[in-house]
């Protein structure tokens, strides 16, 4: 996406802090040159390691105006951000914030690299109203290419809001749906049956594709009735109408959530019938399949523990 729009948006500034390579800023940095002393010819900017200073210069351009400012870092570096995110979100700039390496399974980069509670904490201030009665902040954390490409559209044509795009270190499968352009309705359905279903799946950005294998067990070996849902924003699910939250979510099924952070991420989308699959610790490094495999991040432990809550017997 950043290398398409290196090649197509004019006035669109990208920055990296010393990650550009590994953020795949380097898409868009191919497309042009990096600012140098006394050459502003360029349209990126190498800001080194220091995340805080890149995020308040990408609020100071917006604020200029003319520009299309976009910064990225690992995601666990937000931390570092979060002063100027605020004010960003308060002051209603549009912002793009690129955040990758998203999980736990950042793994081998060590403890330090792994993001556990910062979804969290972006989807609380994504739940805050700025002056203009808007939600002060615009998350998204794609599934796959399909959801990549809307969430950019919608980051793009956000001028109310900073937006903040979260995506995966690793591979991920594409879902299998066409539905992706509801991505602009913050959660939809990827797969439904038929009736009213036994259970419904959530989650938002790689961990659906997990679902979408834990679906298919469930279907074929308990003979169950499943419902997936990708929800890349909350922010946006609740400014949809009752009728379409509800008939997403009805509330009234029982719903199980996986997501790589704090259960806390997806509690307010499984409701009191729900459980959520999470994580409550940090700090372990292995390869991230070794971890996806450790803290039941397979579809066999999505069949597993749907089956627990259902109090079916495996």
């Amino acid at each position: 996406m950043l290398g398409y729009l290196g090649g197509k948006v004019e006035n669109m500034i990208v920055s990296s802090a010393d990650l550009s390579n590994s953020d795949k800023t380097d898409g868009f940095l191919k497309k042009t040159t990096a600012f140098r002393r006394h050459d502003f010819s360029g349209a990126f900017l190498q800001v080194g390691v220091s995340e805080l200073t890149m995020a308040a210069l990408s609020v100071g351009m917006s604020l200029h105006g003319g520009v299309i400012p976009a910064c990225a870092t690992f995601f666990a570096f937000s931390d570092y951000m979060k002063p100027a995110i605020r004010v960003a979100a308060l002051m209603e700039t549009p912002v793009v914030f690129l955040w990758t390496h998203d999980a736990f399974r950042v793994g081998e980069d060590g403890p330090t690299h792994q993001p556990i509670e910062q979804e969290a904490q972006l989807r609380l201030l994504e739940q805050l109203k700025n002056h203009s009665g808007r939600n002060a902040l615009l998350a998204l954390r794609p599934a796959d290419g399909a959801e990549t490409v809307v969430a950019w559209r919608l980051a793009l044509e956000n001028r109310n809001s900073p937006t903040g795009l979260i995506f995966s270190r690793q591979g991920v499968n594409d879902i299998p749906t066409t539905n992706q352009s509801e991505t602009a309705k913050g959660a939809y359905i990827v797969q439904d049956c038929e009736g009213k279903p036994d259970i419904v799946l959530v989650a938002n950005g790689s961990e659906v594709a997990t679902l979408v294998a834990g679906a298919e067990i469930l279907r074929s070996e308990k003979g169950l009735k499943v419902r997936v849902v990708s929800a890349p924003s909350e922010g946006l699910f609740r400014n949809q109408s009752q009728k379409y939250q509800k008939a997403v979510l009805p509330g009234n099924v029982p719903t199980f959530g996986l997501t790589a952070g704090l259960p806390s991420t997806l509690r307010g989308l499984v409701g009191d019938r729900g459980k959520v699959w999470g994580l409550s610790h940090f700090g372990y490094s292995a390869p991230f399949k070794v971890l996806d495999e450790k803290f039941g991040f397979t579809g066999e432990n999505v069949a597993t523990q749907v089956c627990k809550l259902l109090k079916i017997k495996e």
